[in-house]
């Protein structure tokens, strides 16, 4: 399940299963669907998809982070760990 704010981008929720998690990442690292650019929260959706069974999120991660900085990776993972604690 997804929800969105007001201007309708998809944030995860505790139900959101791997695809939807990857389906976010994909619009955070392309900037597409309104979503901005933002190779930390696409890392972060990547990394929540690979931990709910996304195969597929784990190739673009992996891709992802060659194009970012470490501490960009640091801080992706970060908020990772961040939303499981709270999500």
């Amino acid at each position: 399940m997804l929800t969105s704010v007001e201007n309708q981008l998809p944030l995860p929720t505790a139900e959101s299963t791997g695809d939807e998690l990857f389906k976010m990442g994909l619009l955070y690292s392309t900037g597409q669907g309104g979503a901005p650019l933002d190779y930390v929260s696409a890392h972060m959706m990547f990394n929540l998809a690979a931990m709910r069974g996304s195969v597929e999120a784990k190739v673009y991660r992996k891709e992802l982070s060659q194009e970012m900085a470490s501490d960009e990776v640091a801080e992706a993972q970060r908020q990772a760990r961040e939303w499981l604690a709270h999500g």
